[in-house]
């Protein structure tokens, strides 16, 4: 097998390949062979059928068959001869396939970057610190609850928070606005289920009652043509519903598992999960902060293969999210790929370079760890050993734990070497990401755009073709192959 190699622009590759005549007809005639045996040809019995004929027939299509085989398999051998790394499937072209001379085909692809990990010292993390206190307690089991309010017929006029049912409409000038009319329509007064001057003009009514009033829209309300517009409104009230919110009692701790213990056991529950919850939350958010700024300090070419996946796996991700409820209701819209173009760059860009960082410094899972991520999975189910092993059996759930436990390796090594900055804060700050916002996140960006700018050039220079072709071949192994399309699909 002859293989050269062309470099045509940035990481795209040539390979043409040419395989010996004699390789090639010989497995086209021991194909032919056997289908001889095989097809039945009116006016010949069954395996006496010309060897000719069975060629005249079937030799082409078997021809590139043969050719499809050989092209895939001596792809495979080509790229491991030459040490080079795909980051996409090949395009396969036959260049020549006649009798009697050699068998020649060309699989242009792309190959993975080199990629020069920059200096994690410039990476800047704010790092929430908080503790949860009685009060935060209090506001959470009040929460819950408001979450757990059941509502009852009453028969009194409308106050706040009470279940409202009515049906209404509204017209300007005597003629019907379009979009603001309902029938049996359920809001919560007081809660900006509606505009305030509804719940204004609904309050002191009873269940049966018709009231009119004037509202006016607020000029940022969601529906453009009814901005500032005031409307006269009429509203006949057939449902009025009193909130009841549970008491803290045995009845309502059993609800969130806590059987025994009373008071003091439920508040001790939630403060664990709120723990957990805090907890979970700073760690996230530092984790999109190393990936964030990744992302910032570093600058290379990118696979347009892996680019143009990932762009359909975010696609697929949001018409999954629009997808309607049912059987044959599906969603069948043409996405621009410029609406996820961004996105999709820089998740494979931090997947390579979080590729990179597990690579150059030989990080493995901790089997420790992964046992313990396994338990801390299964403890949330009834049956924890029988998840467990539903995981073990299930070799792409268990990438997909050993990706995130890399990418928590990768998160401490950078950590370990970057500017962190303990940020004190309460409970709720942490929850809704405050705490973690860098209020110089601007001028950070900037800096950060400089230095990746100043970074030296890692890619091929095209005029120094085998060079290039050597230094691309040293950077990447068919290991990193693997870790960096697992890491590009799993970053968040």
């Amino acid at each position: 097998m002859n293989v050269s190699i062309e470099t045509m622009s940035g990481l795209e590759r040539r390979l043409t390949i040419a395989l010996p005549s004699e390789e090639f007809e010989t497995q086209i005639t021991e194909r032919l062979q056997d289908a001889r045996g095989k097809v039945r040809i009116a006016g010949f019995r069954p395996g006496k059928v010309p060897l000719k004929e069975v060629r005249r027939r079937f030799g082409p299509a078997v021809r590139a068959e043969v050719a499809g085989e050989l092209m895939q398999l001596s792809f495979f051998t080509a790229v491991q001869q030459e040490e080079l790394n795909p980051a996409g499937s090949p395009n396969l072209e036959v260049v020549k396939m006649d009798p009697g001379i050699d068998f020649e085909f060309t699989a242009t692809f792309e190959v993975f970057p080199t990629v020069a990990l920059a200096e994690f010292s410039k990476v800047a993390i704010r790092q929430p610190q908080a503790e949860i206190t009685d009060a935060d307690l209090d506001r959470m089991i009040e929460r819950l609850q408001e979450q757990h309010t059941t509502f009852e017929p009453v028969e009194r006029e409308v106050q706040d928070s009470d279940m409202v049912k009515a049906d209404f409409g509204a017209t300007a000038d005597g003629e019907p606005v379009e979009g603001t009319d309902g029938e049996d329509v359920e809001f919560r007064v007081g809660q900006g289920q509606m505009i305030e001057d509804f719940d204004q003009g609904v309050r002191g009514a009873k269940a049966g009652d018709t009231v009119e009033f004037d509202a006016t829209f607020p000029d940022d309300y969601r529906a453009e043509e009814l901005q500032g517009k005031t409307v006269q409104f009429t509203v006949t009230v057939t449902e009025v519903k009193q909130a009841q919110q549970p008491e803290l009692n045995d009845e309502f701790f059993a609800e969130f598992g806590v059987e025994e213990g009373g008071e003091a056991a439920f508040r001790d529950e939630v403060r664990d999960n709120m723990q957990r919850e805090m907890d979970n939350a700073i760690k996230n958010q530092v984790k999109q902060q190393v990936m964030d700024q990744l992302a910032q300090l570093h600058e290379f070419q990118l696979p347009l293969a892996l680019v143009q996946r990932e762009i359909q796996d975010l696609k697929d991700q949001m018409l999954g999210q629009f997808q309607m409820a049912g059987p044959g209701n599906t969603l069948d819209i043409d996405l621009p790929d410029e609406l996820f173009s961004d996105e999709a760059e820089k998740r494979v860009k931090v997947g390579l370079v979080v590729n990179e960082v597990i690579s150059s410094n030989e990080l493995q899972v901790d089997q420790e760890k992964l046992d313990e991520r396994l338990q801390e999975i299964a403890s949330q189910y009834g049956e924890p050993e029988q998840v467990i092993a539903f995981y073990r059996n299930n070799q792409e759930e268990m990438q997909n734990i050993e990706m995130s436990l890399l990418e928590e390796q990768v998160v401490d090594h950078i950590l370990s070497n970057a500017v962190v900055e303990t940020v004190v804060a309460s409970y709720e700050e942490v929850l809704n990401g405050s705490a973690a916002a860098d209020p110089n996140a601007e001028a950070k960006a900037a800096e950060l755009e400089a230095a990746s700018q100043a970074a030296p050039d890692t890619e091929p220079d095209a005029e120094d073709e085998a060079e290039a072709e050597t230094d691309a071949a040293a950077a990447d192994s068919a290991a990193a192959t693997d870790k960096a399309a697992a890491t590009d699909k799993k970053d968040e």
